[in-house]
């Protein structure tokens, strides 16, 4: 387009427009036609940063540069044959096309029609001036520089961030490093510079490499163990290196340089020097463009750890034990060794022997998940009850190490190693029977003495007949060994009278009031004894679920039975609030240290839950249905078993001392005999849970029961008492399993019953709509009243005691604190 046509006015407002679109052509073609080669202009420059030439062969590394050469020619060629110039025509094209109407190309024409009549050239002026208009509102056209498609590998984008890499993260002194490739006379020094070094600390350490080029001479801090790299390049002593930061040891003088020396070093590489700093001192290069330094060494120090606190012990008889640790660079394992502090052991009753050779535990200590090593505190928590070393004196070593595999230990922390604790006076006797047992192996027939003397006359306190008669056949067994008993049978014993202990300390839990009582009895043992506030807690949480269980208990039996409960207002009645509040008040009490006045309380307490027993089949022997009759005869013939059991036990001890038994094996027999009679009559008839998973397990366990009843029939009648007892807990453990799922099938019948009788037959059986704890059922028998406890009618026992706390109060003698005391208890009720 000629730019004489265009209007004088119009030229000044295209002149910038026209230009900087020109110059964006220019940089579209420019970038279309070379863009292959400042890519590979781009992608030499990466390789000559990174140092790529100094590795390897020069052969190779003159093919590469070679071949590199030869592609930036091609490419070079080809983009002279694709680039076109581009003109000042061709911007105003561009501009004109970005236009309504091209104005620019329409300001160039000339009217071809009419130009001698006045109105037709009229009209063309008109035109033209709007042209004018529009050519002057043009800007400037952006250049089009997408190379998508000519790239569609996108290599470019690969050169570019390949060099933009190596100007962050390589040496640029390097680049200058490719001129010594070619070949030059013997006294000239090649270009750039005469020697590279590196300094590279341990990896562990974190500390980033050091390229020695760019430190400017001065002191210069390194961690020990760092390796130093440098590389001269040129003539041979050209530059040499001196140091006093290493120790090397040269090769011997006799020993020849390997053949293959010569041909490992590159061309150009005049010598190289790799060592480790040993030590502070100083590093050189001497000659033309050499440096020096002062290098410090600094030292990696060993780790520290120290015990931090005092050794706890957990609920469930973990112990825990916190520690600090910290290093330099960070703690990468850690271990406690526990080991028996013998002479701290009072040596006396099963510890009087010396003990056998204990092996000491060794724990790995716990690291930190995430975040640095150089400084932490953390809690070693693990669980050695089973272990003879729980509760007794030990010594507990802490060791730490670094990534340097630097070693450091606390000194021996002397401490009594915690355990589980056992509340039950029986469950304690066998926990410590069995320490003696694993303390020594002659200590055998002491603990078989004493577990008989503690277990003789079993009626009344031990509260777990299974594991009574388990610990009879332990006992037997250690009786039969006890002279030669070896490791693995002192192991296997040991691991038996554990769980012996368990069942003793959770005891026979057959009803929500018996799990009540032994959860009562574990607290107030724990109280007495001063456990931890951790055990305190635990049993708190045990208690109050034992009695959401009995007082849910209570509700389902008045809902059973509301012809045995008591009219409004004659039996004591205490809501669910009122029992929370008093368990309330004991937890307060005991955090208090107020021991005196939570046992005080906890003494209430009982005694309000036995005024709140349970009473089933009060009316005869025939209430409750079939399957309530069934359960009764049931629990007879285990009563009935226990007995023989006990008499064949007895009789059993009596013939090993010298006495006559009280009845001989022919006697027992019968008498097992007709109880496995009567249990095969029971199964015979309605059991609880007929067709119901649960019901088919009871059945099964009282057939299981039947057969051990009938193999310790032909173990007395054989004379063999040892394996009729035997034969009798198994017969008394498969009875008690069947008596619990029965148990469960016959609750779940009930409720099934009452689901079906609705809640409007509900309300007819209870008019008085009261429980025995004096609630309101509501639905299904919650807890529905909150009224105080003196607004209901208490019975006798708790007007004599509500009487004589009133009485005690007003004694003025009395200390403040139990008036104090009585005071909340009077507010309570």
């Amino acid at each position: 387009m000629a730019a004489d046509k265009i209007p004088e006015t119009v030229l000044p407002a295209l002149i910038w427009p026209c230009r900087l679109t020109l110059l964006g052509l220019w940089a579209e073609r420019l970038s279309r036609a070379f863009w292959p080669l400042w890519t590979v202009l781009l992608l030499a420059f990466a390789a000559a940063a990174f140092g790529v030439q100094d590795h390897g062969p020069l052969l190779w590394v003159q093919i590469g540069a070679g071949v590199m050469a030869l592609a930036a020619l091609v490419a070079l060629v080809m983009g002279l044959r694709a680039f076109r110039r581009p003109t000042r025509a061709e911007a105003l094209a561009r501009l004109d096309a970005t236009l309504p109407g091209r104005p620019i190309a329409a300001l160039g024409d000339s009217q071809a029609l009419g130009r001698d009549d006045p109105v037709s050239a009229s009209v063309w002026r008109a035109h033209k001036a709007r042209m004018a208009a529009r050519a002057a509102q043009a800007k400037p056209v952006a250049p089009d520089l997408k190379l998508s498609s000519r790239d569609p590998y996108s290599l470019r984008y690969v050169a570019l961030t390949a060099a933009v890499m190596a100007a962050l993260f390589g040496s640029l002194w390097r680049v200058t490093s490719v001129a010594g490739l070619a070949p030059t006379p013997a006294e000239a020094m090649p270009g750039g510079p005469t020697w590279e070094g590196w300094a590279r600390p341990p990896a562990y350490t974190g500390k980033p490499t050091l390229y020695l080029n760019d430190l400017a001479e001065g002191t210069v801090e390194v961690p020990l163990g760092t390796r130093i790299q440098i590389r001269v390049y040129g003539p041979e002593g050209s530059l040499t290196v001196e140091q006093t930061i290493a120790q090397v040891t040269p090769p011997p003088a006799a020993d020849p340089p390997p053949p293959d020396a010569t041909a490992a070093k590159p061309q150009g590489l005049a010598a190289m020097t790799d060592l480790t700093v040993s030590q502070s001192g100083r590093l050189s290069i001497d000659g033309k463009g050499g440096r020096a330094w002062d290098i410090v060494a600094i030292p990696d120090t060993a780790p520290l750890v120290e015990v931090s606190g005092q050794i706890g012990r957990e609920a469930d008889g973990r112990f825990r034990q916190g520690f600090k640790a910290n290093d330099d660079y960070g703690v990468v394992a850690g271990q406690v060794t526990i080991s028996l502090d013998l002479a701290a052991v009072d040596r006396r009753h099963g510890l009087t022997p010396d003990p056998e050779p204990v092996a000491p535990v060794v724990l790995d200590l716990p690291m930190p998940a995430k975040g640095k090593r150089d400084e932490f505190t953390e809690t070693l928590i693990d669980d050695l009850s089973k272990h003879v070393l729980s509760n007794m004196p030990v010594s507990m070593v802490f060791a730490v190490t670094d990534a340097a595999g630097q070693v450091s230990q606390s000194p021996p922390y002397s401490v009594v190693l915690p355990g589980r604790r056992f509340f039950d006076p029986v469950a304690a006797a066998v926990i410590e029977m069995r320490r003696d047992l694993l303390w020594n192996r002659v200590n055998a027939a002491r603990v078989d003495d004493l577990l008989r003397a503690v277990t003789n006359r079993p009626e009344g306190f031990l509260r777990s007949a299974n594991a009574h008669l388990r610990l009879r056949v332990a006992l037997r067994k250690l009786d039969a060994t006890a002279d030669s008993l070896t490791t693995e049978q002192r192991d296997a014993l040991a691991e038996e009278l554990w769980k012996i202990a368990f069942m003793f300390e959770e005891g026979d839990l057959n009803s929500a009031y018996d799990r009540l009582q032994r959860a009562q009895d574990r607290l107030e043992e724990a109280i007495r004894n001063g456990a931890s506030p951790e055990e305190i807690e635990q049993l708190m949480k045990e208690m109050q679920q034992a009695m959401r269980d009995y007082t849910r208990e209570l509700g389902e039996e008045a809902q059973r039975n509301p012809q045995d409960q008591p009219p409004a207002g004659e039996g004591q009645e205490i809501t669910g609030d009122q029992l929370q509040q008093m368990l309330d008040e004991i937890e307060r009490l005991m955090k208090e240290g107020k021991t005196a006045e939570a046992m005080a309380l906890m003494e209430q307490l009982r005694q309000l839950m036995e005024n709140l027993q349970v009473t089933q089949g009060q009316g005869g022997e025939g209430q409750g249905g079939p399957g309530q009759q069934a359960m009764r005869d049931l629990g007879n013939t285990l009563r009935d078993q226990q007995g023989l059991s006990d008499d064949a036990y007895r009789d059993m001890q009596k013939g090993r001392n010298g006495e006559q038994p009280g009845q001989d094996p022919g006697a027992l027999a019968d008498r097992q005999r007709e109880l496995r009679d009567r249990l095969g009559e029971l199964q015979d008839r309605k059991l609880p849970g007929d067709g119901s998973e649960k019901g088919e397990a009871g059945r099964e366990s009282l057939k299981r029961a039947e057969d051990a009843m009938r193999e310790a029939e032909r173990a007395l009648e054989e004379g063999d008492l040892s394996g009729a007892l035997d034969r009798q807990a198994e017969a008394l453990e498969a009875m008690r399993d069947g008596m619990k799922d029965l148990g469960d099938a016959l609750a779940q019948d009930q409720r099934d019953g009452q689901e079906g009788g609705g809640q409007q037959e509900a309300g007819k059986a209870d008019p008085n709509g009261r429980d025995p704890l004096g609630r309101e059922p509501g639905d299904a028998a919650r807890i529905g009243s909150d009224k105080n406890m003196v607004q209901n009618d208490p019975d006798k026992r708790a007007q004599e005691l509500l009487d004589d706390i009133r009485r005690r109060s007003g004694e003025a003698e009395r200390p403040a604190e139990e008036l104090d005391y009585l005071k909340r208890l009077l507010e309570m009720f």
